[in-house]
């Protein structure tokens, strides 16, 4: 169906099926399981919009490390209420992500003495979510190309990293919200690009400034990015949820919303397009179906 649809060879890489909804859970354990005794004693302390901490609190609850979590004020209240079920304590404090990290490293690391854990600046946590673009190549040995939505990058940078060691031809191309583009703007003039604030409903790419790490990572392997509006994240949901029965988040279908959007450059060639997440909050829910029934 999605083949019919797009008018080329796609395949969906089915992360919203793991512990928690989301491909950033390989990360999570991973770092986990690496920690030292000192850390572990110490706890972690994060900052996330919810898939990076629901990651980590289901890695500290393996591992039985305590974990704090500040997240932004009026984030995804499912999100909130998975890390706090899964034994995180949560502080809400900041109008979006950069607000809630600027808090986490000036004032809870300091009064805490925490090890923590940045979502993208942290080698473990790409080598952990790499695992899934490994999977892909285990099934699928020649993809054109891969569609990866970008947060702050680890996704992408571990996709890229084992795509350009198994099959360099296979190009790696990042998706970002139109309204939170800080990342792709970066990659693209190579001048570092923030933004006053972000304007996108995918919570999980909404961020205004880039990683260092990830950045440099995307700078030397990533083949090229592509912003997609709202509309299209949410018309690649309900085109994902028709056609697979299968739930995702708005940055989730991000990769589908860009198959969509550019597909004339895509015919002919096969495309793996990466659902990162299905932990969509469901207010969003009835305004996809009526896009989609108007359609």
């Amino acid at each position: 169906m999605l083949n019919k649809l797009l008018g080329f060879e796609f395949y969906l890489k089915h992360e919203n099926h793991l512990p928690v909804g989301a491909f950033k859970v390989r990360g999570g354990i991973n770092l986990a399981a690496t920690l030292t005794d000192e850390e572990r004693s110490k706890g972690l302390v994060a900052v996330s919009t919810g898939n990076h901490g629901q990651s980590l609190a289901f890695a500290s609850a393996l591992e039985g490390v305590n974990l704090t979590i500040v997240v932004p004020e009026g984030n995804n209240p499912g999100k909130n209420e998975a890390m706090r079920g899964l034994g995180a304590t949560l502080i809400e404090h900041g109008k979006d992500y950069d607000g809630a990290k600027k808090y986490v490293e000036e004032v809870v690391m300091k009064e805490s003495g925490a090890r923590y854990v940045h979502s993208a600046n942290e080698p473990a946590l790409i080598a952990g979510v790499a695992t899934y673009a490994y999977e892909i190549f285990q099934d699928l040995p020649d993809p054109d190309t891969i569609l990866v939505p970008i947060g702050l990058g680890s996704g992408v940078c571990g996709t890229a990293i084992v795509a350009k060691h198994l099959r360099p031809a296979t190009q790696v191309i990042g998706v970002q919200a139109e309204g939170a583009p800080s990342v792709v703007e970066t990659w693209r003039t190579k001048e570092w690009t923030t933004a006053d604030s972000v304007n996108t409903f995918a919570e999980g790419i909404a961020t205004r400034v880039p990683a260092e790490m990830t950045m440099d990572i995307m700078n030397e392997l990533m083949d090229d990015a592509l912003l997609v509006s709202d509309d299209d994240m949410r018309r690649a949901v309900g085109h994902i949820l028709q056609t697979t029965h299968n739930l995702a988040e708005g940055s989730g279908a991000a990769s589908m919303a860009a198959a969509i959007k550019y597909r004339d450059r895509f015919v002919g060639k096969k495309v793996v397009g990466i659902l990162s997440g299905g932990n969509l909050d469901l207010k969003e829910l009835p305004r996809i179906m009526q896009m989609m029934n108007s359609n």
